[in-house]
């Protein structure tokens, strides 16, 4: 059975299968069974599965930031400073920068890789003196070729990190049923299961928390289940409190915004 490093752990991975990427390269796919991370062989199709950033079959983009604006609009509101700074981690077109900015709260964007089209004029370039309350990366971290250093890259800039990815089950899904190994895109070449956050918090001295979908790796003691309360309270009237308290960005930003070249 070949075997290689674990990125995360650096145990003995073992290969657990072969599938086919961008429907040419066969690509071998490793289970780390120490931290139950699955990953990729060195990903050398990188390039051209990111001749397109966001890749075309991915429908669910803008009802995805709709949906965690408006959950991250109330964790954000009880749980952390509502008036800091806060940060879109790999942030693709902006939307959930400018979503959040129309509620009322001071995002920026980052993305080295994709144009911003809808936060146009509030991008951060990462500085290590910049500090941000918390900084977000939904569906980012199975993107990750070493997350490790991305993990250490986002905190130094914050104590908290929130993010989504699919977890993996205890038992590896079967390649021809799991979706989220987006075959198609090849863009997907890491996959998490809750054990592989647990040991990265461990190994950074961090909490972990999932709340069925949003997730929370920060330095901060968080109620779970006041998490998870709050995200189910937001369509019963919690959200309309908290847009009722905030003051919308939209013609402070249009203000801003309007003479620039």
């Amino acid at each position: 059975m070949e075997q290689i490093s674990c990125k995360i752990c650096n145990s003995k991975s073992e290969l657990v299968f072969t599938s086919k990427c961008l429907k040419k390269y066969e690509v071998k796919y490793f289970k780390c069974n120490h931290c139950g991370y699955l990953f990729t062989e060195d990903p050398f199709w990188l390039n051209e599965a990111y001749e397109r950033s966001i890749n075309i079959s991915d429908t669910g983009l803008i009802s995805r930031n709709i949906f965690f604006s408006q959950i991250l609009s109330v964790l954000i509101y009880f749980n952390f400073n509502k008036d800091a700074t806060f940060l879109d981690y790999a942030g693709g077109y902006g939307l959930f920068t400018r979503l959040m900015r129309d509620i009322g709260f001071d995002f920026y964007w980052y993305d080295p890789y994709t144009q911003n089209l809808f936060a146009n004029g509030f991008e951060k370039k990462l500085d290590n003196n910049i500090k941000f309350e918390l900084i977000t990366a939904f569906e980012v971290f199975e993107h990750f070729e070493q997350p490790n250093q991305e993990l250490l890259k986002m905190f130094k800039l914050t104590n908290t990190v929130v993010f989504s990815t699919e977890l993996i089950p205890q038992e590896i899904p079967d390649p021809a049923l799991w979706w989220y190994y987006g075959f198609e895109h090849g863009q997907h070449i890491s996959f998490y299961s809750s054990r592989t956050f647990e040991y990265l918090a461990n190994k950074y001295d961090l909490n972990y928390y999932n709340t069925n979908g949003i997730q929370f790796l920060t330095k901060k003691r968080l109620n779970k289940n006041q998490l998870i309360v709050f995200k189910k309270l937001r369509n019963l009237g919690l959200l309309r409190f908290v847009k009722s308290r905030m003051r919308s960005k939209t013609l402070e930003d249009w203000e801003r915004l309007k003479n620039k070249p």
